[in-house]
């Protein structure tokens, strides 16, 4: 068993890095503030390709796998969890594609990515959210397509996507075989996007409704076949939870980063805050899930990368990065006491940015049940 990258993977984090500390994390505080994505760091970051990675070669992307996306995600998130997540999101919109398109579907809208343009995954709705297969969007069969109503919530990147992949209903007596997904264009009449919602943390993040009034989709845009959607939203999440625990390593380190450096330099009763038991058992604390977290991303990326299963390693290391991170960045503030919850430093941020992590992508609570079913089938 080997837990060493290879050498260009250690050359991928160590770009990915870079980029974070010099392009993120000093637009961090003003990018929370101003509530705005700075699209000159995806154009940056484009241009040194460590966007799309993991799109195949043959439209212009990385042609790498999971575990180095997974790389560049925790760099990314270290430096600034929102701008991270805006970065590294189009990878849930991609890979339904990936997985389920057609040969001209994968050239067209991957190609597009890999040159650049922000997607979003569309499944979330106002009255579905863990509970994926209540969704009740409807996907009406007309000649030649289908004609979409409905809306979504939560959307990431719903504001910058040039397209959405849509999960709707084509059959709704049949509850989860009767979801389909389709590719649906931006400039689709019909189609329109609500303003940035306000939100807890990852501000720079933008996270919109998307409303469908009569939206006319090709037939050659569904992906995949009719009442095959909630499988492809189940194997997608499969593939993409390792992206969404690598958020929550990012964090976490970041965590690490900033309560080891202020418990060095600031003294309380004559001493500096570390060489006091209670806040190094703190930080001893925070370290060991750091690296717990990190092992068990890494896992079930390379699960993925291995063609593997990793249902239950994908939900193990999304459910336990997500709670870690919390639970490091609440930490974090009491490590810094009162300074903790001034907006003069990073930790609140942290602890703002953190909270979502076990709510997206299936909550915490959810992981458990997909880890419980899954050992009663074993």
């Amino acid at each position: 068993m080997d837990f060493q990258l290879n050498p260009e993977q250690r050359d991928i984090r160590e770009l990915a890095r870079r980029f974070a500390d010099r392009e993120i994390a000093p637009r961090a505080a003003e990018a929370d503030r101003a509530k705005r994505f700075p699209t000159e760091v995806h154009e940056r970051a484009l241009e040194l390709g460590l966007l799309g990675i993991n799109l195949p070669e043959a439209v212009g992307g990385g042609g790498l796998g999971c575990l180095e996306l997974v790389l560049v995600t925790e760099a990314f998130c270290r430096g600034c969890l929102g701008i991270g997540t805006a970065l590294c999101v189009n990878a849930l919109a991609t890979e339904p594609i990936a997985i389920a398109g057609s040969e001209a579907q994968r050239s067209h809208y991957l190609g597009r990515a890999a040159a650049g343009a922000l997607a979003s995954f569309a499944l979330t709705e106002p009255g579905a959210g863990s509970d994926v297969a209540g969704i009740r969007t409807r996907a009406e069969r007309v000649q030649d397509g289908y004609l979409l109503t409905g809306s979504k919530l939560w959307i990431s990147n719903a504001s910058l996507a040039e397209f959405f992949v849509v999960f709707a209903k084509t059959d709704p007596a049949a509850g989860a075989r009767g979801m389909t997904a389709f590719i649906v264009p931006r400039d689709s009449a019909g189609l329109s996007v609500g303003e940035p919602l306000g939100k807890l943390g990852q501000n720079a993040a933008p996270t919109a409704e998307v409303f469908l009034e009569n939206v006319f989709v090709p037939e050659d845009h569904r992906l995949g076949e009719e009442g095959s959607g909630f499988a492809l939203a189940m194997q997608t999440f499969d593939h993409s939870r390792p992206m969404v625990a690598a958020f929550g390593v990012g964090l976490i380190e970041r965590c690490v980063d900033e309560s080891l450096a202020y418990a060095t330099q600031r003294n309380s009763m004559g001493r500096p805050l570390i060489e006091h038991q209670a806040i190094a058992h703190k930080l001893a604390e925070m370290r060991m899930k750091l690296e717990a977290a990190r092992l068990l991303t890494y896992q079930s990326a390379w699960r993925v990368d291995q063609g593997k299963p990793n249902t239950v390693q994908a939900s193990i290391a999304k459910a336990f990065a997500a709670d870690a991170a919390m639970w490091a960045a609440t930490e974090a503030v009491q490590i810094f006491g009162g300074m903790g919850y001034s907006t003069e430093y990073p930790v609140e941020k942290l602890f703002r940015d953190a909270k979502v992590l076990q709510i997206y992508e299936g909550t915490s609570e959810i992981q458990r049940n997909i880890i419980a079913r899954e050992m009663q089938r074993a």
